[in-house]
């Protein structure tokens, strides 16, 4: 019974409470939630078997196939207030689509100490936006740039996500904060965004993942259903909730607290990377 207990009790009572905060985290900042679900699966994985080099990758894939649905759920709970663009999404989808493809086949041919040190210096940097938000108040232009600069702007943050097994909200409402829209219609759009980037990601890292060897117990490819699945069941409950709270409070409350999380995140990737 003990062992049973430290097999599946401990894992699924991490997975479970992993899914209740990033389910918040995702309405609140209008991100995906990975910054606090891989993490947890990095420290969770390895008690459901595995090769060690296979963490990272499965912990990344995981990540975004919860992100399909907490985003949704998040998406739902901000458009009920009119609050989503929808005209932004289908502009940025079929760039960040093709920006996810590309970051999967990057992080197809990295090892998993690279993917951590990628996460952990990614992290970081979003980390400084949240302690330090100089450009919360910025404005460069008064709309969202078209053409190239879109495709650009749109591909990158689709590649950049999918190789950090986030949503990519953070990045995404910098840039519409920056073309004049506000906050709080940036965290919903930015919702969206996750749930565009989410999607494919998730496709592509249990097709490149489908052939790797000693993977935890419950895994397709590079996503482990289980952990998935417990943390979506929670996450579901509290993404409205979050999506409400963003809606009354003033912008910037939570942000050094958050920021200060992604810190210790970040610190604790680059040493898992660098071991």
């Amino acid at each position: 019974m003990t062992e049973l207990l430290a097999t599946w009790g401990i894992p699924v009572a991490l997975m479970l409470l992993a899914g209740l905060v990033s389910g918040f985290a995702a309405g609140l900042f209008g991100i995906g939630g990975g910054f606090i679900v891989v993490p947890v699966l990095f420290i969770m994985l390895p008690l459901l078997g595995g090769s060690a080099e296979s963490i990272a990758h499965v912990a990344i894939g995981t990540s975004l196939a919860t992100i399909v649905i907490t985003s949704l759920r998040s998406v739902q709970a901000h458009a009920r207030r009119d609050a989503v663009d929808f005209t932004l999404l289908k502009a940025w989808a079929p760039w960040i689509v093709l920006g996810v493809g590309a970051g999967v086949l990057l992080a197809a041919r990295a090892s998993g100490n690279v993917l951590a040190l990628i996460f952990g210096v990614g992290v970081a940097l979003m980390a400084l936006h949240f302690l330090f938000p100089v450009l919360r108040d910025k404005r460069l232009r008064d709309d969202v740039p078209g053409g190239a600069v879109r495709a650009g702007i749109a591909g990158g943050l689709g590649a950049f996500s999918s190789l950090l097994g986030i949503g990519g909200g953070t990045i995404a409402i910098i840039v519409m904060t920056l073309c004049g829209r506000t906050i709080h219609r940036s965290i919903a759009t930015a919702s969206g965004v996750g749930f565009i980037i989410a999607v494919p990601g998730t496709l592509g890292f249990m097709a490149i993942g489908l052939s790797a060897p000693d993977l935890p117990l419950g895994s397709i490819g590079y996503v482990n259903v289980i952990a998935a699945a417990a943390i979506v069941s929670t996450s579901i409950i509290t993404a409205p909730i979050g999506a409400a709270t963003a809606h009354k409070l003033p912008a910037g409350v939570l942000s050094p607290i958050f920021g200060l999380y992604l810190l210790f995140v970040a610190a604790m990737m680059v040493r898992h990377g660098l071991a």
